[in-house]
């Protein structure tokens, strides 16, 4: 998964850092223009994936997830 984060102002950074720091998270700071072109190539990915999947027939239709939710609503009742 990839996160972009646009902190405000440097203090923002250095906290936003040390939480990530502090739960020991993997993190890649890096210029802003390559930042993007990682989310966007990410981003691209999962579309077309989805597309895939969607032309292969593995999907539901709203009937279903309608009926899924009614189930999973009345299945903790």
């Amino acid at each position: 998964m990839n996160v972009l984060v646009n902190p405000k102002n440097e203090q923002e950074e250095k906290v936003l850092l040390a939480f990530l720091n502090s739960l020991n998270y993997k993190y890649q700071a890096d210029s802003l223009i390559k930042a993007d072109a990682s989310f966007i190539n990410q981003y691209n990915a999962e579309i077309n994936l989805a597309d895939q999947e969607i032309e292969a027939g593995d999907f539901m239709n709203q009937e279903e997830v309608n009926k899924l939710f009614w189930n999973r609503r009345n299945s903790t009742r």
